[in-house]
């Protein structure tokens, strides 16, 4: 196959993100093969994807006569020879403890075709990591989506060292193909992207909450009303320079620094909570939410879906 044609995929793991990852191949019409060495997590897991698909159908996020083609196609691996032998993609999605993750990387790529691009989704481990055991590890690169992944954008893609080029653009574009918003890291990096940034404003907004500034919600309303807003409007370096129209970057970004300045001597820099914290900040989540439930889960996505509606409105029509 070249680049430009549709991927036969493979996805190995059947749990939250292996599900997701099926679901979006699957709804763009894809020939998809689901695998999970659990046999009972792959049972149940292939057994929810056409209620998953029909609802990505259902929000707008997928068009239905692809949707229906990708159902048709859709395989279940019985062994991992047989989910991933002529796979042109395959999407690793199945745990995230390294040992394991490395051995069955490991048998994937016995198993697999040699021109087979390799991805692992994961949050904690780099593609120099995962590859260890690997003979062709420029075959392997890591993707980092964000949840509810089949309706946020943004997938980091996150190369190795030894990763081939090549390998990077084809996932780039396949990504692309499927609506998403591939973001390349240029090097190996502690936390990645996104999570560097999740964990820097998370501390604060847990700051907040112990040092009793703000209830839980509140601290939600700000951001989900405010930065927010402000972030998904056009990022914060982009939004910064709109700040001060008629102004080059220079004195903006200075006058920012400046001002972030005076404030950083009051971060926090605590690495850890301590046990009795993390009772007192358990205790506010729940006072302020109780458990997640599957219907606040689906307001969740309907918010998600309009949002994604208005923010691709706005890029389509940048001068209204």
């Amino acid at each position: 196959m070249t680049r430009f044609e549709q991927p036969r995929v493979a996805v190995i793991g059947a749990g939250a993100v292996g599900s997701a990852w099926a679901t979006l191949t699957v709804a763009a019409g894809w020939s998809v093969a689901l695998y999970d060495p659990d046999s009972s997590r792959l049972a149940e897991g292939f057994d929810a994807l056409p209620g998953r698909v029909r609802g990505l159908v259902d929000l707008g996020r997928a068009h239905p006569e692809l949707a229906h083609r990708g159902l048709e196609s859709l395989r279940l691996g019985r062994s991992l020879l047989q989910a991933v032998t002529d796979a042109d993609w395959i999407i690793e999605a199945a745990g995230d403890e390294l040992a394991p993750k490395q051995r069955l990387l490991e048998q994937v790529e016995q198993v697999s075709r040699r021109a087979a691009t390799l991805t692992s989704s994961s949050s904690r481990h780099h593609a120099s990591i995962l590859a260890a055991r690997l003979r062709r590890p420029e075959r392997l690169l890591a993707l980092h989506p964000l949840i509810p992944v089949e309706l946020l954008p943004t997938v980091e893609v996150v190369p190795g060292p030894a990763t081939d080029p090549t390998c990077i653009e084809d996932v780039r574009f396949w990504l692309g193909l499927l609506g998403r918003t591939p973001v390349v890291l240029k090097k190996e990096f502690p936390g990645d992207a996104g999570g560097r940034i999740h964990a820097a404003v998370f501390r604060e907004c847990i700051q907040l909450v112990l040092e009793d500034v703000l209830d839980v919600e509140d601290v939600d309303r700000a951001l989900a009303h405010g930065l927010g807003l402000v972030f998904a409007s056009g990022g914060i370096f982009r939004s910064l320079l709109l700040n001060g129209p008629g102004l080059e970057a220079d004195p903006i970004v200075s006058r920012a620094v400046t001002g972030a300045e005076e404030g950083w001597s009051v971060l926090a820099t605590w690495q850890q909570l301590s046990p009795e914290e993390q009772r007192r900040l358990v205790h506010a989540v729940e006072k302020a939410y109780g458990s997640a439930t599957p219907e606040a889960q689906m307001e969740r996505d309907r918010r998600l879906r309009e949002l994604l509606i208005a923010i691709q409105a706005g890029e389509a029509n940048p001068a209204s």
